[in-house]
């Protein structure tokens, strides 16, 4: 099924998006059109551009309080959490409680996956924005798909300059009667850090019921992301593998984990028995693992939420961190 086109910028629909009023129950088309609640991404054409992994850069301003600037420290605190679009074990949706576990963090970055922004289900609630403004915290979002009226996917949070903005979609197999899937992409976002030196944070969130898309969704982060070790780059995401599947063997092939051992699991939530959320980095020498730990809480979301707190090492010299060979 061949995507329809239009010549507009992404950043036109984001605008729209992030702006619009709350109870204004609209999608926004990039073609300025309605569009149907969907399971596949075809109405954010620019971000399938001639069927690649193209990068195209937003820079929407939040609701929320301005990043701060650097504070001269050396430490980055990073938090990875899946959130299930607000809905907490006990079956409510409440996004403060949310924002409450994040605060209790006090993290400089997060990488938000399975958000909801004016979705029906989760009663239209721009839950980025609720959650940059109940944080504090600047906040960036990449849709991957449109659902129930509003847009589904990933976002960062976090209290650092903002330099730039790029949404990359990921491979996936397209939904059948038989299986349903999702598209899926990855929300990359550069940043001012300590010593005014620029860095990169990705959220990502792998398929989670086609092991060949996260097989293929691990190989497009590190043909992506791998290939510059002149820029130091955090990754961060539910990858729905464990530690030992394929998907996390060909991450590990360019980036180094931020993971205590052994891995604890962060899934599901109540009583978790398998870790599929993670946080990576690159090149090996940019930073130092000063502390990692699986939160424990089991009510807010499905997944548990991870931190790690990152030693920024500003001396670090570009080396080739291909380890296949």
């Amino acid at each position: 099924m061949a995507a329809q086109t239009c010549n507009v910028s992404l950043r036109r629909l984001e605008v729209a998006v992030m702006n619009k009023p709350p109870n204004d129950r609209r999608v926004p088309s990039p073609c300025g059109k309605t569009i149907p609640d969907r399971y596949r991404l075809a109405a954010f054409v620019p971000l399938m551009v001639a069927a690649g992994l193209v990068a195209i850069a937003v820079n929407v301003t939040f609701a929320a309080s301005r990043a701060q600037a650097d504070d001269g420290s050396n430490s980055l605190r990073v938090l990875c959490y899946n959130i299930h679009y607000g809905q907490g074990t006990d079956g409510k949706y409440d996004v403060e409680r949310l924002a409450a576990v994040i605060r209790q963090a006090r993290p400089d970055l997060v990488a938000i996956q399975e958000a909801d922004v004016g979705v029906k289900r989760s009663g239209r609630v721009h839950q980025i924005r609720e959650l940059a403004k109940r944080t504090g915290l600047a906040a960036r979002f990449g849709p991957t798909q449109h659902y129930e009226g509003g847009l589904f996917g990933n976002a960062v949070l976090t209290r650092l300059p903002i330099l730039d903005v790029a949404i990359h979609p990921l491979p996936y197999t397209e939904s059948t009667p038989e299986r349903v899937t999702y598209p899926r992409g990855a929300i990359a976002v550069t940043l001012r850090g300590p010593h005014d030196q620029a860095f990169r944070f990705i959220s990502t969130h792998f398929q989670h019921n086609v092991a060949e898309d996260r097989v293929a969704e691990a190989q497009a982060i590190n043909e992506l992301f791998a290939g510059d070790a002149a820029i130091p780059t955090i990754l961060a995401g539910d990858m729905n593998a464990k530690p030992d599947a394929e998907p996390i063997r060909t991450l590990l092939k360019h980036w180094s984990h931020a993971i205590d051992t052994p891995p604890s699991p962060t899934a599901p939530a109540t009583r978790p028995t398998s870790r599929i959320d993670y946080i990576f980095y690159r090149p090996a020498g940019a930073f130092r693992v000063a502390e990692t730990t699986v939160i424990d809480e089991s009510i807010a979301s499905d997944h548990r939420p991870v931190l790690a707190v990152l030693q920024w090492v500003p001396s670090v010299v570009p080396v080739d961190e291909d380890r296949s060979r």
